[in-house]
């Protein structure tokens, strides 16, 4: 398919490839939050998705309730919302607390009573990147766009002009408030995803959808 590729494509994909290779936002051990000191580089994370976690030997079997606190804006200086508008912030911070309530309803018995056998969860937004308008969609098709598309796709990494969301995870034992698990975390849709491509924040709610999926596996 791309043994007849012209040499101005070729060199739109190698700038392509430095330009967006030198935007992506690496997530943080955000200072602000509770577990930050807790937080360790996850040698066992490849992706890149979760470079940061925290976690005990607990039995989730033994836990039917959870707490859902309300989502945070982070608001700490450290924060990868760029330029992000409040407005935007808010809708993805909504759409996250819906997302994961209606997904972990599904294991859990969601509660606000902090007895034994319960869980809280704390998630805290802490970054966001929109998709680039047009570029986002217009790169799936290109031959330079397509070329780095497939090796991100093939590396399980994000795709070009693509938008991303970025949160905290925190997992505490609601009658003890001992923290049980913790991450940071960065997701993003299938650079082959071409719905989430419309729209600037429909990538980062894909990311949402993803990473309440993430949990809910864990939490099993």
């Amino acid at each position: 398919m791309y043994k007849s590729m012209k040499p101005r494509h070729l060199l739109i994909a190698v700038i392509c490839t430095a330009l967006i290779g030198c935007s992506s936002v690496k997530p943080v051990a955000y200072s602000g939050i509770a577990s930050s000191s807790s937080l360790q580089p996850n040698q066992q994370d490849e992706s890149g998705r979760v470079p940061y976690r925290f976690s005990t030997q607990a039995d989730w079997r033994k836990y039917g309730r959870l707490i859902v606190d309300p989502v945070v804006v982070y608001r700490g200086a450290d924060n990868q919302f760029g330029s992000m508008q409040d407005k935007d912030k808010a809708t993805l911070a909504s759409y996250m607390q819906t997302t994961f309530a209606e997904k972990l309803r599904n294991r859990f018995e969601l509660t606000n009573d902090s007895g034994p056998g319960t869980l809280r969860l704390k998630l805290t937004l802490t970054g966001a990147e929109t998709t680039t308008p047009v570029l986002g969609t217009f790169s799936r098709f290109d031959i330079a766009g397509g070329i780095y598309n497939v090796v991100q796709t093939a590396r399980g990494k994000e795709g070009a002009f693509t938008g991303s969301v970025t949160y905290a995870v925190e997992i505490y034992d609601a009658s003890t408030n001992r923290l049980l698990s913790a991450y940071v975390t960065k997701q993003y849709p299938n650079p082959y995803n071409i719905g989430a491509s419309f729209g600037s924040l429909s990538a980062s709610k894909t990311g949402i959808d993803k990473g309440a999926d993430a949990l809910m596996a864990q939490l099993k």
